[in-house]
């Protein structure tokens, strides 16, 4: 069964984080908060993580996971930006979107696009996410909680923690965050193209 968190969505109880932290550090697989959607979330080079968010999505291996970071210095270390794509994402950051980069030899090759070998990275807009990344020191590899034929992705802590007891190890609920994703634009090829018109204002990118 999933242990569950109901934690203050402005001052998050530190133990509580702390403790979270330190069971992903440890292989669970963790559903939590976003400023666009749950997520679900694991260690960086967790196979297993990997592949139960895979079971849970039912997603194949062309699916773009998503490095959760806590600042820009961090996301640099994972993928490759020019000065143009730097100033871009610089100026959206903190916020609900998604780049889609080429990867450094960071970045486990199991989460690379098989052919582009690129990756998803985020710095979210969220006082719990930031204080989870802060404790754990690194990004957080996260796909977003939409389960496979359904259109909206959870948005309730206790409807998570009832529908996925036995999939996930933790359930961090801070409150409702919203069904709407995060904006994915793609900056690998040689022009910009908006994958997912989200929560993030797109007219930057166009």
């Amino acid at each position: 069964m999933a242990k569950y968190f109901d934690v203050h969505p402005e001052n998050p109880q530190r133990r509580t984080i702390t403790g979270v932290a330190e069971s992903i550090r440890s292989g669970a697989l963790v559903a939590y908060p976003t400023d666009s959607c749950y997520a679900l979330g694991c260690q960086l080079g967790s196979r297993d993580g990997i592949d139960r968010i895979r079971s849970i999505r039912n997603l194949d291996d062309r699916h773009h996971f998503t490095l959760v970071c806590q600042n820009f210095a961090q996301l640099g270390q994972f993928v490759q930006v020019d000065n143009d794509v730097f100033r871009a994402i610089k100026a959206a950051t903190p916020g609900s979107y998604t780049f889609i980069l080429p990867a450094t030899k960071e970045v486990p090759r199991q989460l690379l696009h098989p052919k582009k070998k690129t990756v998803g990275v985020r710095i979210p807009d969220h006082t719990v996410t930031q204080a989870l990344l802060a404790e754990l020191g690194e990004p957080l590899l996260s796909s977003t909680l939409l389960l496979p034929d359904e259109e909206e992705p959870l948005t309730q802590g206790w409807e998570i923690k009832e529908r996925l007891d036995h999939v996930v190890d933790i359930v961090l609920d801070s409150g409702d965050c919203g069904t709407e994703p995060t904006t994915v634009i793609d900056f690998s090829g040689a022009e910009v193209e908006v994958v997912r018109r989200g929560a993030g204002d797109v007219t930057r990118f166009e």
